[in-house]
């Protein structure tokens, strides 16, 4: 694949992992890890945001004797390139509908048939959306903290969570007085100034933190506790995919669940998590009969322990 990069590193006592760049086009290039036993089941983590780069942690979900499991980086954030941090890049060409091709282009470029689809909040929308497209590419799915990004859940997220926390909504509001709240956010993370962008990261995430920290073991800043370069892209690539509805129709993930038939599936979902309600979860596992629904009660968006060891168990059962 043109403008790929390929090293051989080890990661622990995970085994052989290889590292590569992979040019998607567009002028964007993906970074991928792959960890774990070579000859094992092939897994794919989906991570988070939109923006927040796929941690080497998350592996520790997986029973790296038994997995081949491949990490990547969404376009713009992480060590994908170019990153959203640089007002220079254009986001016109980091849409779901790329996401969704990348993934294909990765599975084909390192040669794997079918594989299980691991991830949780944004990524439980990006995951869905490939299920629904490739289904005969998709082995299993287990998703922790469901969300498909419908409309009604990120005016939840942004507006409806705020009678919870009605003094850090009025900040997070103050930078956009009227008019749409995310737009607004996305205008201000596009503008020239250096200063402006700042701004509106920082106060992004001190929404997103307050969220957090309100829930059942959230731990104070969880979304600002970054570096500066990232968490620039996180912010800008959040409010660019929720301002346009991730561009997908509203509903249509649920609506389509029927596609994956026959692919088994667990959904681990905290009954405290209040920036993304049981409701999703709960629907999702209505219109998709294979999928098994596990409520963890002492767990919000962030997780615990309980929902730690479900998901571990869950994994550990496909492999």
């Amino acid at each position: 694949m043109s403008g790929n990069i390929t090293a051989l590193l080890y990661l622990g006592d995970g085994g052989p992992v290889d590292e590569g760049m992979l040019d998607v086009g567009d002028g964007n290039r993906v970074h991928w890890t792959v960890a774990g036993n070579p000859a094992g089941k092939p897994a794919v983590i989906v991570h988070g945001g939109p923006g927040s780069g796929c941690p080497p942690g998350l592996l520790r979900y997986f029973d790296l004797e038994r997995y081949r499991v491949v990490l990547f980086d969404q376009r713009g954030c992480g060590q994908s390139l170019p990153h959203a941090s640089e007002p220079d890049t254009d986001m016109s060409v980091n849409t779901t509908l790329h996401l969704l091709a990348d993934m294909e282009l990765l599975r084909r470029h390192l040669g794997i048939e079918k594989w299980l689809l691991f991830g949780g909040s944004w990524g439980s929308t990006l995951l869905l959306a490939y299920a629904e497209r490739h289904p005969e590419r998709v082995s299993e799915i287990v998703i922790t903290g469901v969300t498909t990004t419908r409309r009604s859940e990120t005016d939840w997220l942004y507006r409806g969570v705020a009678r919870f926390l009605p003094a850090e909504w009025e900040r997070f509001r103050s930078l956009v007085p009227e008019g749409d709240l995310v737009a607004g956010y996305a205008r201000l993370m596009e503008s020239p100034d250096p200063g402006v962008r700042a701004h509106a990261a920082r106060e992004w995430c001190a929404w997103e933190d307050a969220v957090i920290s309100h829930e059942s073991n959230g731990k104070p800043d969880a979304y600002s506790d970054r570096p500066h370069r990232d968490l620039l892209a996180l912010v800008r690539i959040c409010s660019h995919y929720f301002s346009h509805g991730a561009w997908l129709e509203e509903g249509i993930l649920l609506r389509e669940a029927h596609r994956l038939a026959g692919i088994p599936g667990v959904l681990v979902h905290g009954k405290l998590d209040l920036g993304g309600p049981l409701e999703t979860a709960w629907e999702l596992a209505r219109a998709w009969p294979d999928a098994e629904l596990v409520v963890i009660p002492d767990s919000g968006h962030t997780g615990s322990e309980a929902m730690s060891a479900r998901l571990r168990a869950a994994l550990d059962a496909f492999a």
